[in-house]
């Protein structure tokens, strides 16, 4: 039997995982105008954290909301009601948030803290939904949201919402923050991006078939500091933007050689040393709770 918390549990953190898209191509337009979209998420060891408290008298709160966006627009808080309407809980929860991802640097860290949310809340709360419920509802808050419920590295296509488990080599990233939050919809919107690569599949990808991030000359040209992350991070490997943000990354042979790295980045910089896994820690964490409440 599901163990449902009380108002009366303490709080219980549940790990949010940044991830790396290891290319992204567009290979084409739906005719209501969403790009459709080819990638491959890892996820990595390292990310935000989510501490989650249930109460009794259904309210959802956010103890430290981001500056300048409103708890309703919050995609926790947003996670948590939409979670609470789909299942017909009456539960509330306070909600808290470690921040580590850099927002807007396309590490997905918003979409992540929301899949946590769903994660953690659908056990703490013993609404019972599965995998696929969890997904759809985080559809409905974006397009990365699935990915992280489903809590594992994975091809994407469509909008970025058809998912395929890949078993992908683990290796330790150097992470490069430059500072620039990129805003998404700038970069969709830009005239010089590449619209209409070339279909890729899965076999020729793992094969090591060429590949890039679409999006990356039009931040080099657009952003400096990222252009600049970029050269600096291209002498230790092959540096590649991430998504649709501003964070760069390399694929290098050891944890030594990523803490090396990240102690020599440059100043107004901020370097991470992570492992990319195949499994989530959010899926460990679950398989944790659920031992411990039977």
């Amino acid at each position: 039997m599901t163990r449902v918390s009380t108002a009366g549990d303490a709080w219980s953190t549940w790990s949010a995982p940044a991830k790396l898209n290891l290319f992204l191509h567009i290979v084409g337009r739906r005719a209501d105008g969403y790009h459709l979209l080819q990638t491959a998420f890892q996820l990595l060891d390292w990310g935000d954290e989510i501490s989650l408290r249930v109460r009794s008298d259904g309210q959802i709160h956010r103890h430290d909301p981001l500056p300048d966006i409103p708890e309703a627009a919050d995609l926790v808080v947003r996670a948590a009601r939409a979670l609470r309407e789909a299942s017909g809980c009456g539960l509330g929860a306070d909600i808290g948030v470690v921040k580590r991802i850099p927002l807007g640097g396309g590490l997905g860290g918003g979409s992540s803290d929301a899949a946590t949310a769903l994660v953690g809340l659908n056990a703490l709360w013993g609404c019972g939904l599965d995998v696929e419920s969890l997904a759809r509802i985080g559809l409905g808050l974006g397009a990365d949201v699935p990915v992280f419920v489903r809590g594992h590295s994975a091809w994407a296509e469509g909008i970025g919402e058809a998912l395929t488990e890949l078993a992908l080599p683990e290796p330790w990233y150097v992470i490069v923050d430059p500072g620039a939050s990129v805003p998404t919809a700038e970069l969709f919107a830009a005239p010089e991006l590449t619209r209409a690569a070339p279909q890729l599949t899965i076999p020729r990808f793992l094969a090591g078939e060429s590949t890039v991030n679409v999006f990356e000359p039009v931040v080099r040209t657009r952003y400096p500091r990222v252009a600049s992350a970029l050269d600096w991070l291209g002498q230790h490997g092959q540096a590649r933007l991430s998504g649709s943000g501003g964070c760069i990354f390399t694929a290098v042979n050891s944890e030594e050689a990523a803490r090396r790295i990240v102690n020599e980045v440059p100043a107004g910089m901020r370097g991470i040393a992570a492992r990319g896994v195949n499994e989530s820690p959010l899926m460990t964490r679950l398989r944790d709770w659920q031992a411990k409440g039977q």
